[in-house]
């Protein structure tokens, strides 16, 4: 007998918290605030969500995954924040492989993008090219010739860091936290020679943009594997960070689904701030046999060249 799949389904919400205060307490107080993206649709989920705020709208930037072609690219949601309401989507990016993970940002008058796009071996910088943010160009490529995940970039002390793990066996890419930085944006990027900088599936792998904590130490959001992929997400303080030295703290809490939710309480593996915001995502676990139906028929459609 077949095994019975497992299909995670992720939810993406809208919590009316900073993230500079973001814990377990204040994620749980704020339980029934959380607006909820709108379903994804039969076999799809929107995750890894990045927030832009431009006059009375919060876009939010996600993952949109199918699961009958097993790949995702990147759609814009639009809220009011004057109603309230969900105003409209948009896909903004599509490539011939996977995409998610779509960290947008704002730099020099330019509005930029670096989505997860590990299956074409590199960690790409892309640009708005109007103000609609529905169209992007490739602007270059930030680390070429590997496998990186979950690239979390921020300037701090007068360089630019980012944050990344690597994809490959034994489930190296939920255990491993990787680091470079560079004089500015665009580079030259230089990885630390020390990389990885932290192996540990308690927490490594990137869940946000890196900010700025009220005590001015700055603080990265990773996974926590321990129970299962994105089972939770804790916060790492790096009160050292230099091309010399990394020095990381913290991360005793993890922050998981229940908090926010009653229904998707297997995993949280997406906590980022947008202004007086902060933008998660949270996972329920189907097992229905429909997954072994989608696989089949995606397998025979590609042996069949359609």
């Amino acid at each position: 007998m077949f095994k019975t799949p497992r299909s995670d389904f992720w939810q993406v919400g809208i919590v009316p918290v900073r993230i500079e205060d973001a814990n377990a307490r204040t994620l749980r107080a704020a339980r029934a605030l959380v607006t909820w993206l709108p379903d994804a649709g039969r076999w799809r989920y929107l995750a890894d969500p990045f927030g832009l705020a431009r006059g009375d709208a919060l876009h939010v930037f996600v993952e949109a995954f199918d699961y009958r072609t097993k790949r995702a690219h990147i759609e814009r949601h639009e809220f009011g924040l004057s109603d309230l309401d969900w105003r409209g989507q948009a896909t903004v990016l599509e490539r011939p492989f996977h995409l998610s993970y779509p960290q947008v940002f704002e730099h020099a008058g330019q509005t930029w993008m670096v989505p997860e796009s590990h299956q074409a071996g590199e960690i790409a910088l892309y640009r708005a090219t109007d103000a609609s943010l529905d169209r992007w160009a490739r602007e270059c490529a930030l680390l070429s010739g590997l496998p990186g995940a979950d690239a979390s970039l921020f300037e701090h002390g007068g360089r630019w860091w980012m944050f990344y793990t690597l994809v490959g066996r034994h489930g190296r890419d939920q255990r491993e936290l990787h680091v470079a930085h560079a004089p500015g944006l665009t580079g030259p990027w230089t990885p630390l020679a020390g990389n990885p900088v932290r192996n540990d599936r308690r927490g490594a792998r990137p869940a946000g943009r890196p900010f700025v904590g009220r005590d001015g130490v700055p603080v990265l959001p990773v996974q926590d594997s321990t129970g299962g992929y994105g089972s939770a997400t804790r916060l790492l303080r790096l009160p050292v960070l230099t091309p010399e030295r990394v020095v990381i703290e913290g991360g005793d809490e993890r922050l998981t689904g229940d908090l926010l939710s009653d229904s998707h309480t297997a995993g949280l593996h997406t906590l980022t701030g947008c202004g007086s915001f902060t933008l998660v995502d949270v996972k329920r676990i189907d097992r229905s046999r429909g997954r072994q139906w989608l696989d089949l028929k995606r397998r025979l459609r590609r042996l069949l060249g359609g």
